[in-house]
């Protein structure tokens, strides 16, 4: 057998890929799992996390990947570091073309994840993890009692300052159009919130810090060109995902890039064998912990696969 043939490769290794190598490894299957560019995945550009199950103390994000890593491999898991560029999931086994090898395998688990989108300002990124963050749902809690931002015009933009409006002193929404764009039912609920303020037509263009992280963001009117500064420590950017699934384009049933699972077992795609978990497929959720239970079903969905065919 060729050495890069595995029965069960796992591509991506943040919460979800993580979690199906462990489980993968617990059912002794003959599998690896490919790190890709960003070996513990979007969790690492997390300074801080209260809220994952069985850590009662906050925890950094790269040291729970760490920690998630070190359990997969200590229990066996083959932990390739490579970068999958394209696939050929038109015939079994499956072809896996990286940067440093080749591959092949009779099941797939793809747990590639999600990218966050930015506003691409220099600011943003010399602030992110210290008060720049794309998740108030993880990073919330620290501000309490504090000002901050949202920005974007969506169901997030709206979900995540009314989840903000319970922990913050107030919080400031910043969109570039004249209206929202979320549901009325959303948009309704904001107006009726105290402690949520809109400002319209408006892009922020610089967010103000110091060595201690955010102070504040500057933002224009679209109309005007007027600037003017808000005091905040922490600015929310929730202007969307971007799953990274380019690879998987037209060889796999998508609705707007997230990959539809459920064909027959819970993380079954389109294509028979392969398998999908966490931000690839989870839109409405971006939680680690939604994406390691991902990951613990893709497994045993590829294990009973597997069994049919006679491999293990």
């Amino acid at each position: 057998m060729d050495k890069n043939h595995f029965h069960l490769i796992i591509i991506g290794s943040g919460p979800a890929g993580c979690t199906a190598a462990i489980y993968a490894a617990r059912a002794n299957l003959n599998f690896a799992m490919i790190t890709g560019l960003e070996p513990g995945g979007q969790l690492i550009k997390t300074p801080t996390i209260a809220n994952w199950p069985g850590e009662p103390e906050e925890i950094a994000g790269a040291l729970l990947m760490e920690k998630m890593m070190d359990q997969a491999r200590n229990l066996g898991a083959a932990i390739l570091s490579d970068n999958i560029e394209t696939v050929d999931l038109a015939k079994r086994p499956f072809s896996l073309k990286g940067n440093k090898a080749e591959y092949t395998c009779d099941a797939l688990i793809i747990a590639t994840g999600a990218s966050a989108k930015f506003l691409g300002l220099p600011s943003e990124k010399k602030y992110i993890g210290k008060g720049v963050s794309t998740c108030a749902i993880c990073d919330g809690f620290f501000y309490k009692n504090k000002e901050v931002v949202v920005v974007g015009g969506g169901n997030t933009t709206a979900e995540e300052a009314l989840y903000m409006a319970k922990i913050a002193k107030l919080v400031t929404i910043v969109h570039r159009r004249d209206t929202m764009r979320a549901e009325e039912g959303l948009v309704v609920q904001l107006q009726k919130t105290p402690n949520i303020k809109l400002e319209l037509n408006c892009n922020i263009v610089e967010i103000l810090g110091d060595d201690r992280g955010v102070t504040g963001a500057r933002i224009k009117n679209v109309n005007t060109n007027a600037t003017q500064d808000i005091v905040c420590q922490a600015v929310f950017i929730a202007i969307g995902h971007k799953p990274n699934t380019e690879i998987f384009s037209k060889q796999l049933e998508m609705e707007h890039n997230y990959i539809k699972i459920g064909y027959g077992a819970a993380t079954a795609t389109s294509v028979s064998g392969v398998f999908a978990a966490g931000d690839v497929v989870a839109k409405n959720y971006h939680q680690a912990v939604v994406a390691a239970g991902l990951g613990c079903t893709a497994t045993l969905d590829a294990k009973a696969f597997l069994a049919v065919l006679n491999l293990k």
